[in-house]
């Protein structure tokens, strides 16, 4: 899987490194992402998921099952 937060849908970023001499040299800031299982009380099992520590505390604010009916409305996850 690629390096997407599968609940905020943030992806890395392409920037330029700049030297003191402004030349610059292609570089990505990457995302803070953690592979996480979170308990869904109401299917009774683990739930894997990559999110980012931003995702984290959109699950811990909102609760997981609200979070996941808006991350599969926005099309960014296919639980089953």
């Amino acid at each position: 899987m690629s390096k997407v937060c599968q609940i905020t849908g943030r992806k890395r970023m392409i920037g330029n490194n700049v030297a003191h001499s402004k030349l610059r040299t292609k570089r990505d800031f990457s995302l803070n992402l953690k592979t996480k299982k979170f308990w869904s009380e109401s299917e009774q099992r683990f739930i894997t998921l990559k999110v980012t520590t931003k995702g984290m505390r959109i699950i811990e604010k909102n609760g997981l099952e609200a979070t996941l009916r808006d991350a599969k409305k926005k099309g960014l996850i296919n639980l089953v």
